[in-house]
């Protein structure tokens, strides 16, 4: 009976620590990927509702399952906020707790009604643990209200090119007004990551494992951990953020860099309980796929700009009647013909020269004429004026005057 009752025991306590730590979200998880194998081709089953694999430095999406479908997207969030209150306000900033965010669901801190922390301390809580007491902690500081911090996030979004996000809440807990839910998009969730690795700030807080801080009277410290546990398990992770909440699923955005190329990934609706570790397979297949199969090339190309004709030009030869021609001219540096763009195998990119066929006179030196143009799957990625290379005049009265002149007396 002692044997069986201690199995009721131990069985009871496992439950427990599953059942809160369940509650408190997957804050200590330990991620399953252990084998990066190079994948040739695109991930034909991933466990996420959308997905997207981005190239950190162009914005490019290289791969995407659903990538524009709006989503709850849960403590992604967090990096947006994080991001936002960087550019907000000072790191030194005292942030006064209030009851609201003290009311906060869990994952959270603890923080007390009334206590001050330093604004940087809070954003290791925000970034390393996910507190969700801490998110409105600094949207109040940041925004003065919790709504007006949301009008800081969306607006930010904007800004950095998101197209379908709308933030309610600074902790991305499941929210609702009358504008519409609390939600993303896998591309825009990796346009934010892309902006916020560009900050020397948030790459620091980041990938920082474990920091220490105490509330300002130094009456209470506390340690946090990072939670990202792919800093530990891969070479190259610059940052990375995890998500749940019952409408979202378990959600995770990361920027991994190898060999001069970086590669974001975003999942929303990665698996719910229990397939906490789904976000992990499919963050492992879409990063496999693209060090596989992206390499960065050369794309510049010698243009062949062709003659353009004049109308109503005047040929230097002073001929009534000669057509008149001219070339355009584009100039480029040594810089300019070693740029490189992250390609996939056999992709190839376009060059064009967009300049019309003819002009009409009277043309200036150096006015513009057109472009040439490059493209990649028929979309702009760079392009470089033409010029004309000189001066045409409008045939008039006047010219045919001197000319009359000119060939009378010469």
């Amino acid at each position: 009976m002692k044997h069986i009752a201690a199995v009721i025991i131990v069985t009871a306590v496992l439950l427990f620590t599953q059942t809160y730590a369940f509650v408190r979200g997957e804050e200590n998880e330990i991620p399953q990927l252990v084998d990066m194998t190079p994948v040739a081709e695109e991930p034909k089953q991933l466990y996420a509702l959308s997905a997207v694999l981005m190239d950190g430095d162009s914005g490019r999406v290289l791969y995407e399952k659903n990538g524009e479908t709006p989503l709850a997207n849960a403590s992604t969030t967090k990096v947006l906020t994080c991001i936002v209150a960087l550019e907000s306000a000072p790191g030194d900033d005292y942030v006064q707790v209030s009851q609201n965010a003290v009311s906060q669901s869990e994952v959270k801190l603890g923080l007390q009604k009334g206590e001050q922390y330093y604004l940087e301390d809070l954003l290791y809580s925000l970034m390393l643990k996910s507190h969700n007491d801490t998110a409105v902690a600094i949207a109040e500081h940041c925004g003065g209200t919790v709504e007006g911090f949301a009008r800081m996030l969306n607006r930010k979004a904007k800004q950095i090119g998101c197209e379908d996000t709308y933030f309610i809440t600074p902790n991305g807990l499941d929210a609702e007004d009358e504008t519409g839910k609390h939600h993303t998009t896998a591309k825009d969730l990796a346009l934010i990551m892309r902006y916020a690795i560009r900050n020397r700030t948030f790459l620091h807080i980041a990938q920082t494992r474990d920091y220490t801080f105490s509330e300002i009277t130094g009456k209470r410290t506390f340690s946090v951990h990072n939670t990202n546990a792919l800093l530990d398990r891969m070479e190259g992770v610059l940052a990375g953020k995890t998500g749940y909440t019952s409408q979202a699923g378990y959600c995770y955005v990361c920027a991994w860099e190898k060999e001069g190329r970086t590669f974001i990934v975003s999942l929303l609706g990665c698996g719910w309980p229990n397939h906490k570790n789904y976000k992990w397979s499919d963050t492992e297949k879409l990063l496999s796929f693209g060090d596989y199969n992206f390499d960065y090339k050369t794309y510049w190309q010698e243009p062949q700009t062709k003659r353009v004709l004049v109308t109503d030009g005047a040929a230097d030869n002073r001929e009534i009647g000669a057509e008149v021609y001219l070339r355009g001219k584009c100039s480029v540096t040594a810089e300019d013909r070693k740029k490189e763009i992250l390609l996939r195998k056999g992709e190839t990119v376009i060059c064009r020269t967009e300049i019309p066929s003819k002009v009409t006179a009277p043309v200036v030196k150096g006015e513009k004429l057109g472009r040439i143009a490059y493209y990649l799957d028929g979309k702009l990625i760079d392009d470089y004026p033409v010029y004309a290379e000189k001066s045409v005049e409008k045939i008039s009265f006047k010219w045919y005057a001197e000319k009359v002149f000119h060939d009378f007396f010469h």
